[in-house]
Order: structure tokens, then sequence, then C-alpha cells
């Protein structure tokens, strides 16, 4: 019965929201290449989506640099293994943690921003008006959208990154006592652009995971403003667990193709 319960909530929620997702997208990917562009409104999206998360974004960077070395380091040194914890924390950054933890990270606090607002419109006719008035919702909504989160997301990845080797710098330094010249030796020895092009890559594919599942949710709000409420945890849920999902797929491809 257990079993037959997920059979009903796969094929009633999941798939279809799939198949939305996916044709939400083609209908982005036209509106973004054709006139009229909204230049104005893709600016305010790459603020709030970009700059109001560096905050945020520098201190998941550090963390995960400083835990990660940290770990890596006593656990290794049982084994004398303590000159590999640069090469370790390198790679795991650079290809998984960097892209994945900051793209959670967007789906919780702009996912989130995002259906809020958009279901807000939906619930007060606001996107029945903008159709009244001639304007496509998806060309006035999604596609600024669409494009901040996947201007920004790469780019809050690689500054992850970034601070991720710093945090890790720092405690091979005073923890573990790599000297500084071994540490950044070993980094630059292993991080290849390979590497860096997967980072981006995950990162642009999460970015649009979020906005198109974030402004499709929001559009077949209901419920009125209960349904809001509704929407931002389906956003935040969906979002994180199709990143997840895809995250072993996307790795699969990179292994066989670039890495």
């Amino acid at each position: 019965m257990k079993l037959l319960g997920w059979k009903v909530y796969l094929k009633e929620n999941f798939l279809p929201l799939v198949g939305r997702i996916f044709f939400l997208f083609l209908q982005t990917i036209k509106c973004s290449l054709t006139r009229p562009f909204y230049g104005n409104r893709l600016v305010e999206q790459i603020k709030k989506l970009g700059f109001d998360s560096l905050l945020i974004t520098v201190v998941i960077g550090i963390t995960m640099g400083l835990v990660m070395t940290l770990n890596f380091g006593h656990g290794l040194m049982k084994f004398g293994g303590t000159m590999y914890v640069p090469k370790l924390v390198s790679l795991s950054l650079a290809r998984e943690m960097a892209p994945i933890f900051t793209a959670l990270l967007v789906a919780g606090r702009i996912g989130s921003g995002m259906a809020a607002e958009i279901s807000a419109m939906a619930v007060t006719q606001q996107i029945d008006a903008l159709r009244a008035l001639g304007t496509s919702p998806i060309r006035y909504l999604v596609v600024p959208r669409f494009l901040a989160s996947l201007i920004s997301l790469p780019v809050l990845s690689m500054l992850a990154l970034l601070l991720g080797l710093g945090g890790g710098l720092f405690i091979a330094v005073n923890d573990l006592g790599i000297p500084l010249e071994t540490y950044m030796a070993s980094v630059t020895e292993t991080i290849k652009m390979r590497d860096l092009l997967s980072c981006i890559l995950k990162s642009a594919f999460f970015s649009m995971i979020i906005s198109l599942v974030a402004c499709d949710v929001s559009f077949h709000v209901k419920q009125g403003t209960q349904g809001v409420g509704k929407a931002t945890t389906q956003v935040v849920v969906a979002s994180s667990i199709i990143i997840m999902v895809s995250d072993y797929f996307l790795s699969k491809l990179f292994i066989i193709f670039i890495l």
C-alpha cells in the first residue's frame, strides 16, 4: 500500500511538474531570444540573486573549507596521509561541494523568494492583468529570473570554491602543519580547467532548475494566500530533490566526457 501511494504521488505530482518545467524551459528560451527585452528587470534580479547572496556565500564557502580540511586532516593523520589533504579538499570543493552547497543555498533563499513573490501576484490576479495588457508573463517574470540565476549562480559557486580553498589553507597551515607553499602547489597541481568547468556547468544547470521550478509552481498556485505558503515549501523541496538527483547523472556524464 505504501508503494502504491508513492506511485500515485509521482504520477499526480512529480511527473506533471517535470513535464511542465520542460515546457516552460522551451518557452523561456524562445522568449529570451526574441524581443522585447526587459533589461532593467534583469539587472534588478541579478542584484537580488547575486549581490544580496554574497554574504551568506562567503560564510558557507569559508565554513566548507574549514570543516572539510579539519576532518580530512585529522582522519588521514592517523594513516600518515596528511600530504593528500589539499588534493582531496580542492577536488571535493571544485567538483561537488561548491556547486551543490551553493545551489541548495540559493534554492532555499532565492527559490523561496521567487515563489512567494510570483505566487502572491498569481492569487491577486496581477498575472492575469499582465496578460490583459498584452504582456507575456513568461517574458516579464520568468526570463529575467532565469537569466539572472544563470549568471549569478556560477559566479557564486566559483566564489565559494575560492573561499573554501582559503579556509582550507588556514586549517592546513595552523592545525595540520602543512607549509603554505606545499598547500598552494598541491592545489594548483590538482585542480585543472576541467574541474572548474564541471563546477560552472553544474551550477548553470542547477540555476535553471531553481528558477524554472519556482516560476512554474508559482504560476499554478491555488487556495489563495494559503497556497502561497505551500508553493514556497514545494519549491524548496522539489528544487533540492531535483538538484541532488541530477547531480549524480551530471557527475556520471562529466566523468565520461570531461573528467
